[in-house]
């Protein structure tokens, strides 16, 4: 059985879950060959670099105008025909012609649209999932030529009804993490363990008075991720004794399985990971609107807090040592995982193509 996964790097959670839904269909599916692909990396090798970084500029440093996007492409309609449509098909059917699919997972929006255009231009039966890697019903993830759809939330499952998906072909999977973090327990180390990433470009405060705020805090041992912020990774490290800093970390669950409270941003990828290692989350003000949206339905369900200042320190402090809190932040989501099957993404494999899970 050959498994396509088509993602692109605009951000990292859509890569992230595309790997995630590899490794767990390989744990189940151990004869399959399941390739992850970068589809704008196939398409356009020397542009997809360009556009890549592009867009990194412009959601780092001009949120105002992927914010004027996103609200004005979420007024659009569905099915939506995607941009460079005939560039992109013309790479698309070559690399389908290669790789010879059973069925195509879908964790970009563009790859959806693209595939969906294929199987209606090629009156092709490919099998399309596509998984939604944000808490979010924005009508550039829905095609009529899906055949199920991965969402995060019972919320996403109702909006997407609204729009016209027929609910039976909606699964409410949570967005897709590693193994590891389905697997983690708390291992405390006797003080209260905060622990602080800024993704992988760095994104922290740059005054250390923040940090030395936080350094402050009563029996709490501090763990700051700075990803490949190298020139943040030297300022800071080694100048608290209750600090410790470290550059990019790519087994991030090790981290997590001895937090109790995770200060990031409200990316879907880290959120989820969050919700399965029961570790609650106060974001940074969110600047992006898909983030506002994760922001406001975490604040939702009870599972974490949204900073109500730019220094936030204080409100960190707080909520470390309000033990009350934390615990019923960690109680709620454990509720969210049991609304969530996660082993849906096997069941619905093994239909499309009628092979059966290994035991």
């Amino acid at each position: 059985m050959n498994i396509l996964i088509l993602t692109g790097k605009f951000g990292t959670g859509h890569l992230a879950a595309a790997h995630s839904l590899r490794q767990q269909l390989l744990r189940c599916f151990s004869e399959a060959a399941v390739d992850v692909v970068d589809f704008l990396a196939y398409a356009m090798p020397k542009l997809s670099k360009a556009m890549y970084k592009g867009f990194h500029l412009m959601v780092f440093h001009g949120s105002p105008i992927f914010n004027t996007y996103y609200k004005f492409t979420s007024m659009g309609r569905t099915d939506a025909r995607p941009p460079m449509e005939s560039l992109l098909f013309n790479r698309l059917s070559e690399l389908l012609c290669e790789k010879k699919p059973d069925l195509v997972l879908a964790t970009h929006p563009l790859c959806a649209q693209l595939v969906s255009r294929f199987k209606e231009k090629a009156g092709s039966s490919l099998p399309l999932i596509t998984c939604i890697t944000d808490v979010t019903a924005h009508p550039e993830w829905i095609n009529r030529n899906t055949d199920y759809y991965l969402v995060p939330s019972e919320e996403v499952r109702q909006k997407l009804a609204e729009k016209g998906v027929n609910p039976a072909f909606v699964c409410v999977t949570g967005i897709p993490v590693r193994e590891e973090f389905r697997k983690l327990s708390h291992c405390g180390t006797g003080k209260k363990e905060l622990l602080i990433m800024g993704g992988g470009l760095g994104l922290l405060p740059k005054d250390t008075s923040f940090y030395e705020s936080l350094h402050e805090i009563p029996d709490t041992h501090i763990t700051i991720v700075t990803g490949y912020n190298g020139k943040l990774l030297e300022r800071l490290h080694g100048r608290w004794e209750n600090i410790q800093v470290v550059g990019y970390a790519d087994k991030i669950w090790e981290y997590m399985a001895r937090a109790d409270l995770i200060v990031t941003k409200p990316g879907g990828i880290t959120l989820f990971e969050a919700i399965f290692a029961r570790v609650p989350v106060f974001s940074w003000q969110p600047a992006l609107l898909q983030e506002k949206n994760n922001a406001r339905w975490m604040e939702e369900k009870g599972i974490g807090w949204v900073a109500e200042h730019a220094d936030c320190a204080e409100e960190i402090r707080e909520l470390i040592l309000d033990e009350n809190r934390l615990l019923n932040a960690m109680a709620r989501e454990g509720s969210l995982q049991k609304q969530m099957d996660g082993e849906m993404i096997n069941k619905l494999v093994g239909i499309l193509t009628g092979k059966k899970e290994a035991a």
